[in-house]
């Protein structure tokens, strides 16, 4: 099968560089840094650069861009997808981007499949890319309506070959108000916890819980800007939620008020415990501190 990889950078290099490694698929890359697709031909992540009139020939392209240049891409080369074929793509948020590249590419005879590896690093562009960056990690399928079963079959199959240890299929828009809760909302309190005037004295005070709080602020802000702006309603329904909660603290503290403040640090530790206990009935794993 010949696929076609829109964006050599972190996730579009590493989906290549996996595929290269673990499939005998003809790979064929497009980016608009010439430097970038030298390296990639140099490291034999792809077989072939070619400009947007080659998607003709591509049995499936992965278009690895911002969601508005996503949409973007599909909107300007419409017409160069095989009819038949089946695209998708990796960016973080789904409804954004199902809807519009569905809307355009299906009357063509395009399938359009959203998908989001849930893998990345606190690094990004091509030279960052591994080709185990996703062994373990989950991959997203987010069929629309008419979407083929032979589509989604052949993403998890390629997901699965690519290392990836669950493959997860949800709507569009359930996809973004998880996606909110569990990535966006955290890199929003990492980004805004490290604005503490204390940060620059933490040196010999800090732990695994800094270290594990302060990770995501390291943050690529174009990207997650436009993450965060294409999800702007399930984001702020997050903000807003522990937003309260955080008031909820603020005030027992501001009032010496240990009875509420021990019961609300009692109902976050088992929410917490009560999460760990469903995770490992799902996965059939003993239930630890993850």
């Amino acid at each position: 099968m010949k696929i076609a990889v829109v964006g050599l950078g972190l996730i579009g290099g590493s989906i290549c560089k996996a595929l290269k490694k673990n499939t005998f698929h003809y790979i064929m890359g497009i980016d608009n840094d010439e430097s970038v697709t030298e390296k990639a031909l140099e490291y034999g992540a792809v077989d072939e650069i070619i400009t947007p009139e080659g998607l003709k020939d591509a049995d499936m392209t992965m278009i690895c861009l911002y969601p508005e240049a996503i949409v973007e891409f599909v909107n300007q080369h419409k017409d160069k997808f095989k009819a038949g074929s089946i695209v998708t793509d990796s960016c973080g948020v789904k409804e954004y981007v199902v809807t519009r590249c569905t809307k355009v590419l299906e009357p063509l005879g395009v399938i359009f499949v959203g998908s989001h590896p849930m893998a990345g690093r606190e690094f990004s562009g091509f030279d960052y890319s591994t080709d185990d960056l996703f062994v373990g990690a989950s991959y997203i399928v987010t069929p629309s309506e008419n979407t083929p079963k032979m589509a989604i079959d052949l993403l998890a199959t390629l997901a699965c070959c690519m290392g990836f240890g669950k493959v997860v299929t949800a709507t569009p828009k359930q996809h973004d108000i998880n996606i909110a809760f569990t990535s966006q909302l955290a890199h929003v309190v990492s980004n805004a916890y490290v604005k503490s005037p204390s940060l620059f004295n933490a040196d010999g005070f800090s732990a695994g819980s800094f270290l594990d709080l302060t990770r995501v602020a390291k943050l690529n802000e174009y990207m997650w800007s436009s993450l965060f702006l294409c999800n702007k309603e399930a984001l702020l329904f997050e903000l807003n939620s522990i937003i309260d909660s955080l008031n909820e603290y603020k005030t027992a503290i501001e009032n010496d008020d240990i009875d509420t403040l021990r019961e609300i640090l009692k109902v976050g530790r088992e929410r917490k415990e009560k999460s760990l206990e469903i995770y490992a009935e799902h996965n059939g794993k003993k239930a630890n501190n993850a």
